[in-house]
């Protein structure tokens, strides 16, 4: 069975993030997906300091839910990551997660689906789905679109329920991710996957 691992990066598990996410759930478990929701933004999590030893141990020196998550990220067929919007960006938890996560791991997430979900009052949500779709585009994790940009409005679970295309919206999204998802699985199991070039790494170091 096809799982996707689903992150909440809001440090409220019942809000307006959580809302969009179920609204998902509720799609995967109909088309026949496993999902498992991990609730994050409430959690102790530092940034990477860049120190490289993941390269060496095989997973993050911080051993904290960026370790626990990583198996789970390595088997699974597909990534949401959801977040609140603060001052026009992700918040700053899931933020932190996503550089450790995506830096430390070392497995292929070619072909994995990647999906971004942003919740806010008003203003933010395009800058902020921005931001967090380049951790998919710079790892080669295609992602998956709807009917609108992957947004709900809402200052509170009870607003976000309020906000129909919202709602709407996150449905089909979870339904494109199905899929493609599904449709992947078929196409590696007849053409096998697009080959991947990794030769060439532009750094400059002669300064010229």
């Amino acid at each position: 069975m096809a799982k996707i691992l689903i992150l909440n990066g809001s440090p409220n598990a019942k809000g307006c993030t959580a809302t969009a996410l179920q609204e998902m759930v509720g799609i995967f478990d109909a088309e026949g997906i496993e999902t498992e929701v991990i609730q994050l933004g409430n959690k102790d999590i530092r940034g990477c300091i860049s120190c490289g030893k993941c390269e060496q141990i095989g997973k993050c020196v911080f051993d904290d839910l960026v370790n626990e998550v990583a198996p789970k990220f390595k088997e699974a067929d597909g990534l949401v990551v959801g977040s609140p919007v603060y001052y026009g960006s992700p918040n700053g938890t899931i933020l932190s997660f996503m550089d450790r996560l995506f830096y430390s791991t070392h497995f292929s997430k070619h072909m994995k689906v990647g999906v971004a979900v942003v919740s806010c009052r008003r203003g933010g949500n395009t800058a902020s789905f921005d931001v967090l779709n380049k951790y998919f585009t710079i790892s080669g994790m295609p992602v998956a679109s709807s009917t609108y940009w992957n947004q709900v409005h809402g200052f509170t679970a009870e607003d976000v329920k309020k906000d129909l295309e919202g709602l709407q919206t996150m449905r089909n999204l979870a339904r494109n991710m199905s899929f493609m998802i599904k449709a992947f699985s078929d196409a590696k199991e007849k053409y096998g996957y697009p080959e991947v070039e990794t030769g060439c790494f532009t750094s400059f170091p002669d300064g010229k």
